[in-house]
């Protein structure tokens, strides 16, 4: 960064420098390309030296062409661009030798990591044999109502509202972090009393069950808040 705040320094040195030249005799002010821009003299394009990488102009260090407005109102106040004469070419060029290392630090390197299928039904794998032993605990609010009116305790304890299958998933979600769908949950009727529950988990034929295994199984058990 200490290098690219010199060289703008050096920059700002220019426009001053340059502004002084404006001064002179109608000659030398002629002979200044910057200048040129500066009083409006009319050019089909102007060659000059990018600082700076600019979107759709080129990249720092590359000498483009451009309009002689276009490099007065916005190139050269935001010391984006250089004329191309010898002095501002050799600072360009001393500003350079040290830019390619500042920049190699910023960028970043994306590396794409390839998994293999196998891999993939490793984890599949790992995570449905966590599904299958693991017990996941629901706390509900009961209907106090029917609660009251029960006929023995042996009778089942109804919840003030169901448990559905995205309530699982979500549950699943945050107290085991592993990510299911709606779809992998098998649960033709949402549980409505307090107990626990075997549901069917559907998940793919090539995960291998356990043995004496049928199918993917969840245990939920759904206790009062």
């Amino acid at each position: 960064m200490a290098c690219i705040r010199n060289g703008r320094n050096a920059l700002r040195q220019i426009i001053r420098d340059t502004h002084n030249v404006v001064h002179s005799s109608e000659s030398e002010r002629m002979m200044n390309p910057l200048v040129f821009a500066c009083q409006g003299v009319r050019h089909r394009k102007l060659e000059v030296i990018l600082t700076t990488n600019v979107d759709k102009l080129g990249k720092a260090g590359e000498t483009v062409k451009v309009a002689p407005g276009h490099f007065r109102n916005h190139l050269m106040p935001k010391l984006l661009a250089v004329p191309n004469i010898d002095k501002y070419a050799y600072l360009i060029r001393q500003q350079r030798k040290n830019a390619p290392l500042e920049e190699e630090e910023e960028k970043e390197e994306v590396k794409v990591v390839t998994v293999s299928e196998e891999v993939k039904m490793k984890e599949y794998e790992k995570a449905a044999k966590r599904l299958d032993n693991a017990r996941l605990v629901l706390r509900r609010n009961i209907n106090l109502e029917k609660f009251r009116t029960r006929a023995t305790k042996e009778d089942p304890i109804e919840l003030r509202s169901t448990v559905t299958k995205e309530d699982i998933v979500a549950e699943v979600a945050r107290q085991l972090s592993i990510g299911l769908e709606p779809e992998n949950v098998h649960l033709p009727s949402p549980l409505s009393t307090v107990g626990e529950y075997e549901v069917p988990l559907r998940l793919p034929r090539s995960i291998p069950l356990p043995a004496g295994k049928v199918h993917w199984t969840l245990n939920v058990k759904i206790r009062c808040a």
